[in-house]
């Protein structure tokens, strides 16, 4: 892919307005999450508020219900283009999902905007179908960049997610210069990101953690990492191919999922399992950033926001999945290092990105943005965690329209 003046200036351009979307998002993100949790009675509105996203969806969206799907498929077959109105619609969705109460995240919505905003631009300049699935890439590396503040694992992730073993290196310059540029712009309009820590370093990229017996408890917490990134995306697609049989009708599927949700809020007897799951004004609540402070204080709540995330995703709220998966890595690995006997704020961490690397068969991204994320003394770990979580996640991740041009051992190959 030859890279043209025009390219390299409608990518900057695209990545400026993603970044700008971005940093619009996080900021009404944030503003939505307090006014729900000074209000908790609005978490009885959520299948109501579900109802009436999925019925503009129904009623206004056209292919914007593809959500990340969509824009996969599109990078395999361009067609048509992302749909203007998917940014809007997805932003609104996603902040009513959160507004109410429902477990989602938040990388669906700036994945979908980065496209959409990408693909607008493609259509406004004419840019040739050769070129327009690198602008397209550089859209999704923008708005994953831009909305982690992660911008080497953005890049990386919009070239490793699209066929996995066989990365779309070719577009990779062109997606770093939109991460990078998006994560700057977002950051310039004083939108902040979260920052986790992991005490002490042992040894250059972390290989003083990796003595024989280290290795051992790091390779078996990665096991059940990937175990749990593969039961993650099966439960979802089991329970949205249910909905979908047992429900015909799309609008009344939320109702059900938003009734699922207050349900297990009833059961837990706490709030901490809804909405995004980063922080909470209680300080006794379990949150991304507890588990790093408080670890090995709460052994079940991975599977408490498994549950919460897959009843909200899988009827049809809007968001995405990504966030939900740091909590409930980060949870899983502070549990299991308790039992193993391994540094708890290093397996919250190793946990955090590994899980997201098994559910989503994105493993060195994700290796990148733990890096990012936690700083290069950590990096064997942070890798080798990775990649055995995504050996050991079967090949049923997050995004069904991925293409494998690999097969992973012991797991069946997808049809």
């Amino acid at each position: 892919m030859q890279l043209r003046p025009k390219l390299i200036a409608l990518v900057a351009l695209m990545a400026v307005a993603v970044g700008c979307s971005v940093a619009f998002f996080l900021w009404s993100l944030e503003a939505v999450t307090r006014v729900r949790f000074e209000n908790p009675w609005l978490l009885w509105f959520l299948p109501v508020a579900g109802m009436g996203v999925v019925w503009l969806y129904h009623r206004h969206g056209g292919d914007s219900e593809g959500g990340n799907n969509l824009i996969l498929d599109r990078l395999h077959d361009p067609g048509g283009g992302v749909p203007r109105r998917m940014a809007p619609l997805v932003l609104f969705g996603t902040l009513v999902t959160h507004l109410f109460g429902g477990s989602a995240g938040r990388e669906g919505t700036a994945v979908q905007m980065g496209g959409s905003i990408a693909s607008a631009v493609a259509r406004q300049f004419r840019l040739d179908a050769a070129q327009l699935p690198a602008l397209l890439m550089a859209g999704v590396a923008a708005g994953f960049g831009a909305v982690f503040g992660t911008p080497l694992a953005g890049a990386v992730f919009a070239v490793e997610v699209v066929m996995i073993g066989r990365p779309k290196l070719r577009a990779l310059p062109v997606c770093l210069l939109a991460s990078y540029l998006g994560d700057w712009t977002c950051r310039a309009w004083g939108v902040g990101h979260a920052h986790y820590h992991i005490d002490g370093v042992a040894g250059p990229l972390g290989a003083g953690y990796l003595d024989l017996g280290m290795v051992g408890k790091v390779a078996l917490a990665a096991v059940a990492f990937g175990l749990v990134g593969w039961l993650f995306a099966a439960v979802c697609h089991w329970l949205s191919a249910g909905l979908k049989r047992w429900i015909p009708n799309p609008v009344w599927r939320p109702a059900v999922g938003g009734v699922g949700v207050i349900v297990l809020f009833l059961i837990v007897g706490r709030a901490d399992y809804l909405g995004l799951g980063v922080w909470s004004p209680d300080p006794a609540a379990v949150t991304l950033a507890s588990l790093f402070e408080s670890p090995g204080s709460h052994p079940w709540a991975w599977l408490w926001k498994l549950a919460f995330t897959a009843v909200t995703v899988s009827s049809g709220f809007k968001g995405g999945e990504v966030t939900p998966l740091f909590f409930i890595g980060a949870a899983l690995g502070s549990a299991l290092a308790g039992l193993l006997g391994a540094p708890p704020e290093l397996f919250a961490g190793l946990g955090m990105v590994a899980v997201f690397a098994g559910a989503s068969n994105t493993p060195v991204a994700s290796t990148l943005m733990g890096i990012e994320l936690f700083g290069l003394g950590y990096a064997l770990p942070i890798a080798l965690a990775c990649g055995v979580a995504f050996l050991c996640s079967g090949h049923a991740g997050i995004y069904p329209s991925q293409r494998f041009a690999l097969k992973k051992p012991f797991w069946r190959r997808p049809r």
